[in-house]
């Protein structure tokens, strides 16, 4: 998961590495980080886990403060709102997002290798939030109806991740990967309803077999759009689907 699951501890006297099972925190041993540089980065890191247990209208300054183990002025030196609070955890998690998500994908050849990593990533890292959320769909939810500020920079930050994935889709036509006519905007909407499934049934039914299910559909997805001839277009790549 990309939040902490852990207690800080008030200390913040030396940078110390935080607890995470997936992704990376950016609090880590590091001399040139101030004290109040790792004070905040600590902080950012409870809100991300106060806001993937209790949504954003459950993240607050005393929240954070009793957390952290600090004074509500403390944390307010740092952010001075709730919303800027709220910003800050959006692209912090967005950073964290793309570096378990995106960059991995990056290493593969252009077209079905990267695609179908980043969505083998994707699946991943919903699985592995069962427990907390993922702040891009939970916020959604949560944020729909809440015009402003935090609404606006989680919006845009999906459509940055929406538009990711059609440029890789885009790529994998042009690659002859994909059939011609593929409509990206369609099957990125099939892969959206796929990662949305895996949220509900895990989170929600408690189901244990939904990755397997999504695994599943995103390869029957893609064999529907694939040409005859990709195998001579995956030449080259090591890609097996």
């Amino acid at each position: 998961m990309l939040v902490a699951t852990h207690k800080i501890n008030k200390s913040t006297s030396k940078a110390v590495k935080t607890s995470h099972t997936r992704g990376s925190s950016r609090v880590t041993q590091n001399s040139a980080l101030s004290k109040g540089d790792v004070t905040k980065a600590l902080v950012l890191d409870a809100a991300l886990y106060l806001v993937g247990r209790d949504g954003f209208e459950g993240l607050s300054i005393g929240r954070i403060a009793d957390r952290m183990q600090m004074s509500k002025s403390g944390v307010y030196a740092h952010f001075e709102s709730k919303e800027n609070i709220q910003i800050e955890v959006i692209q912090e998690y967005h950073r964290r997002f793309r570096k378990f998500v995106f960059e991995p994908a990056l290493q593969l050849p252009r077209g079905l290798p990267r695609l179908r990593k980043m969505l083998d990533k994707w699946i991943e890292l919903t699985i592995s939030e069962v427990s907390t959320g993922c702040i891009y769909i939970s916020g959604a939810f949560e944020l729909d109806d809440q015009p402003g500020p935090v609404r606006d920079e989680l919006s845009g930050i999906v459509t940055t991740w929406r538009k990711t994935l059609i440029k890789a889709i885009e790529m994998a036509i042009n690659e002859g990967h994909l059939k011609s006519q593929t409509n990206p905007k369609e099957m990125l909407f099939s892969f959206y309803s796929v990662i949305l499934g895996i949220q509900h049934d895990s989170r929600f039914l408690k189901s244990t077999d939904s990755s397997e299910f999504a695994d599943k559909l995103i390869k029957k997805i893609i064999t529907e759009n694939k040409p005859k001839s990709i195998k001579k277009a995956l030449h080259g790549t090591n890609f097996k689907f």
